[in-house]
């Protein structure tokens, strides 16, 4: 039921959507983390995907170095000069594109809310692999859409069904199939099979495939990314969304884009677009003076979250019953503990557990899942700390489950 608000002469209600929206799991449990620091113990937060690797100085220079008089509006599509840089960056990812395929968003937030508004009609529903990314719920809710869970399992090291399960959830409602690659937050990575079986449903259903490609660079294991853009014959399909916040640990910049070869779908978004004048001006100059950075900056950072993926993976390793995949990308892992509520148990870290005055943060699972009563416990942890610091919260971690499972028992 609407929650009222009353005024002197009238009764208010709040719409549908601001009541259905779903409260970010990652973020949802941070006043027990505040409370727990206010009490004196320092908290090591694996629930957000923060990384601590310097941002870019070539970025922070930019910033430093803006001399314009005024801050004027932007083109809506997003700076010439940083759209070209766009087309180049692409180039080396072998995804041949022109600048009118790309328009600048503020964040990859925007750039899928724009992809799921010029596909979709209220109420219209878009496939997307579970667990996944939580505020594709939020996104969703904004866009008055159902997402429909393709389940996956971590058992099954999270592995897409076959295409006729998958085929199975398609509907004369479903406008679009959405994938997270590498993905957020299991650390999957479709390979180029997998995304010529999603691509074949597309065009077979005639459905949109939108694809979040965040995470491409942080592929481990001597595994490479394929991006939707590289498969022949959806290209009037294809939608590209990403962002530069973790690829240059550039969260707070807000920049991202959206991009298609589809000349009328992105003539639509660029209507989305206009409604919101431009995205960010300085924040377009620092993230383009990154496009050239050389080689050897992606693969250091790179060699940096292997190394940090592989500490995290040893010492689930070590948690009797716990069940988690190695993760491939990204810089998340899912874990499933043999306990009944990871939530509670997250809480119970903040509330009640530490060493020498140190805690951990992790984000609970259940908010990852469309389906109700998946993932009530499972939890994500998010590799983003120097290897120091995440040997010492993965200890405590793993000695806290000890400690919660004697306390449950």
């Amino acid at each position: 039921m609407a929650k009222k608000y009353y005024t002197r002469n009238t009764v208010m209600q709040l719409s549908k959507r601001a009541l259905e929206i779903q409260a970010s799991p990652i973020r949802k449990l941070m006043p027990y983390a505040i409370a727990a620091k206010k009490r004196g113990i320092k908290v090591y937060h694996l629930n957000i995907g923060q990384p601590d690797i310097e941002t870019p100085p070539e970025m922070i220079n930019e910033y430093h170095n803006f001399s314009a008089k005024v801050l004027e509006y932007g083109p809506s599509q997003g700076l010439d000069v940083y759209r070209h840089g766009l087309v180049e960056y692409y180039a080396k990812h072998k995804i041949e594109l022109h600048e009118s395929d790309i328009i600048v968003t503020t964040a990859g937030s925007e750039a899928i809310t724009f992809a799921m508004m010029v596909t979709c009609n209220e109420g219209d529903e878009v496939l997307v692999p579970e667990p996944f990314y939580t505020n594709y719920n939020g996104f969703a809710t904004m866009a008055s859409i159902k997402l429909v869970p393709i389940t996956t399992y971590a058992e099954e090291g999270f592995r897409l069904p076959d295409p006729a399960k998958i085929e199975s959830l398609i509907t004369p409602k479903t406008r679009a199939i959405m994938l997270c690659n590498p993905g957020n937050p299991t650390g999957s990575v479709y390979t180029r099979t997998d995304l010529e079986k999603i691509s074949t449903l597309a065009r077979k259903h005639s459905l949109f495939i939108i694809s979040d490609e965040v995470y491409r660079e942080f592929v481990y294991d001597g595994l490479s990314h394929t991006s939707i853009l590289n498969i022949d014959g959806v290209e009037d399909l294809a939608i590209l969304v990403d962002s530069i916040s973790k690829r240059y640990s550039a969260c707070g910049a807000r920049i991202g884009c959206i991009v298609s070869k589809n000349k009328e779908l992105m003539a639509a978004a660029l209507k989305f677009a206009q409604a919101r004048l431009c995205p960010p001006t300085i924040d377009q100059l620092a993230a383009n003076a990154c496009v050239h950075l050389p080689d050897s900056y992606i693969a250091n950072i790179l060699t940096e979250y292997q190394k940090r993926r592989d500490i995290i993976f040893e010492e689930i390793s070590r948690i009797p019953g716990a069940v988690c995949r190695k993760p491939e990308g990204a810089f998340y892992a899912v874990v499933k503990l043999p306990i009944p509520d990871a939530e509670e148990f997250i809480i119970w870290l903040l509330n009640n557990f530490s060493i020498d005055n140190e805690t951990v943060m992790a984000a609970p699972g259940e908010g990852f899942y469309a389906t109700p009563g998946l993932g009530q416990n499972e939890l994500r942890l998010a590799y983003v700390l120097n290897e120091h610091d995440l040997k010492k919260s993965m200890n405590i971690f793993r000695l806290g489950l000890e400690a919660y499972i004697k306390h449950i028992s």
